[in-house]
């Protein structure tokens, strides 16, 4: 009976140092088997921080190069603006230029006039000290013209030499200006001498005023005829004196006159000239 507990109790011993080794081993077990699923949770966890951070660095990526091209297309667009500028600062400098050179050319043109211009000036000043001592002779002349010349409407005549004379002393009045007149005034007597003129006057005659018509061919010949058409005169160069004429003269003097004012067709006349007296 000892034996039997004694071997009983062996084999308790026995079975339970199996249950311990068995325990420990499977603690053991249990241990790793721990330590690996830790380890591999600690893998998978590295691994999804791993993607996470690819995925974060690939949306960085895809982000800067949205970025990029967004500043490519900018600049692409600001390119194309400034191109389009250019052209359009070209085109304009060219037009500039062009009418620059026509500008220029103007100025040119305008320089040369103003140069010629001033030599004009500076010749007309030097032609001024000639002209002016001219036209105080031509007024001398044409005064001592009128006194010689049969008496044509004489004081309208000697007044115009007087004004002549009146505008050569007035310094409002340019040198182009009196030369111009006194041209006119030769212009006028030239027109004297040409046609038949007529017109109404006073004639002194026995110390008497009588109205006449006087008329006058050219410088051929200078009558008068009362406005009754009764009485005719005809001047004398020579003697400065009027000649009472025939009464033949009358009707054609009358009719003379007529012609003058266009009142009669043209036609022959037979009127009175004096001739001039041939030389010893």
């Amino acid at each position: 009976m000892f034996r039997a507990l004694g071997v009983e109790a062996e084999v308790k011993s026995n079975w339970l140092g199996t249950m311990t080794k068995v325990i420990k081993r499977t603690k053991l077990a249990a241990t790793l088997m721990g330590v690996m699923a830790f380890a591999g949770t600690g893998v998978a966890a590295a691994q999804q921080v791993d993607v996470a951070k690819l995925q974060n660095e690939e949306q960085k990526i895809l982000n800067a190069d949205e970025q990029s091209q967004e500043k490519i297309n900018s600049l692409f667009e600001q390119s194309q603006d400034l191109l389009i500028e250019y052209r359009s600062v070209v085109a304009e400098y060219e037009n500039l230029k062009v009418y620059n050179d026509h500008v220029q050319r103007l100025v040119n043109d305008q320089n040369a006039t103003l140069e010629s211009l001033q030599n004009q000036i500076n010749g007309i000043e030097r032609t001024k000290q000639g002209v002016v001592p001219l036209m105080y002779e031509m007024i001398d002349s044409l005064e001592q013209f009128v006194k010689l010349d049969i008496p044509i409407h004489r004081e309208k005549r000697m007044d115009r030499v007087e004004r002549l004379r009146d505008i050569m002393d007035s310094s409002s009045v340019s040198t182009s200006e009196q030369f111009r007149q006194i041209i006119e005034a030769y212009q006028t007597e030239m027109d004297y001498g040409s046609g038949l003129i007529s017109y109404q006057g006073n004639l002194e005659v026995d110390g008497k005023e009588v109205a006449v018509d006087y008329f006058h061919m050219g410088r051929v010949a200078f009558l008068a005829q009362s406005l009754d058409l009764k009485n005719a005169w005809i001047y004398n160069n020579e003697t400065d004196e009027w000649t009472a004429l025939e009464d033949e003269f009358i009707r054609p003097l009358t009719q003379a006159i007529r012609m003058s004012r266009k009142q009669l067709a043209y036609d022959l006349v037979k009127l009175p000239v004096f001739a001039a007296e041939s030389a010893e």
